[in-house]
């Protein structure tokens, strides 16, 4: 198999795609539509999604190529702990530290850190976190937050561990191919809907017609639809396979109620 991830090496993206598949062959691109242009060109068999934070929420990016640009199915999950570390050139004092690069969700998920603890350096967002900490190498005065994974690959000096606003920091990365995953018993299934009628109560009908027979919501979030100010796009995890006859039953009761409706997949919950 091989798998895409966000790169270079010694991103979390791709420990994320280790711990899916440890044998699998490994290709890191530079976004995560380029993830999804890997698997859908045929490059790769199937691709990693970084899909939401536990400090910082959900990822965007992600949820708008699944909603907009593909039609990859999710194929499985892996929740990755994430520990970032502040990481420096060799022998660079924390008090000469001016700049400090990664990636946007790193930064973010260290905000009261670096506010705390080096208030006079700006931040500067990268395309991955290794690609923060190869620009700080080769700036003066200069770091980035990444992990301890990377400043290892580069010979980096790791001046703080666990510099993360909250410990249990933890990412969930969605895996993407061409189909999703037969039911193993223990399944979610993930969808993205807008609703057919602007009035009240319609987003409850479709919460009710799940809540009715039992499946257990776990995840409700909304997205700009992209059409208009104040139309949105409504996005639902909840336990169970799209094949399982309670499930397919509550998606043929949905299904009339929304204007549009994707299904994402389904697959084994981690």
């Amino acid at each position: 198999m091989r798998l895409a991830h966000l790169g270079p090496a010694g991103t979390f993206g791709e420990s994320a795609a280790f711990a899916w598949a440890p044998d699998a062959e490994y290709l890191a691109v530079s976004s995560h539509s380029g993830v999804v242009a890997a698997v859908a060109g045929g490059a790769a068999d199937a691709g990693v999604l970084a899909m939401e934070n536990s400090i910082e929420g959900s990822v965007s990016e992600a949820l708008d190529l699944l909603i907009h640009d593909t039609d990859l199915a999710i194929t499985g999950e892996v929740i990755v702990p994430v520990e970032h570390c502040l990481i420096t050139r060799a022998g660079t004092p924390r008090d000469a530290i001016q700049v400090v690069y990664s990636h946007p969700q790193a930064l973010a998920q260290c905000r009261k850190y670096l506010e705390r603890e080096l208030p006079a350096a700006r931040v500067e967002a990268t395309l991955s976190t290794v690609a923060g900490v190869e620009r700080a190498l080769a700036t003066d005065a200069a770091a980035a937050i990444g992990s301890s994974r990377a400043a290892q690959r580069f010979s980096a000096e790791v001046l703080a561990s666990g510099v993360q606003d909250r410990a249990g920091n933890v990412t969930r990365f969605v895996i993407v191919a061409g189909t999703d995953a037969a039911p193993t018993g223990s399944d979610k299934t993930s969808l993205a809907f807008k609703t057919a009628h602007d009035r009240p109560g319609t987003l409850v009908d479709v919460l009710s017609d799940l809540a009715s027979r039992g499946i257990n919501l776990t995840k409700i979030e909304s997205r700009p639809a992209r059409d208009a100010l104040g139309i949105y796009v409504f996005l639902l995890d909840f336990e169970g396979h799209r094949g399982d006859a309670v499930v397919a039953e509550a998606l043929a009761q949905v299904r009339p109620k929304t204007s549009w409706l994707k299904v994402f997949g389904s697959y084994p919950r981690a």
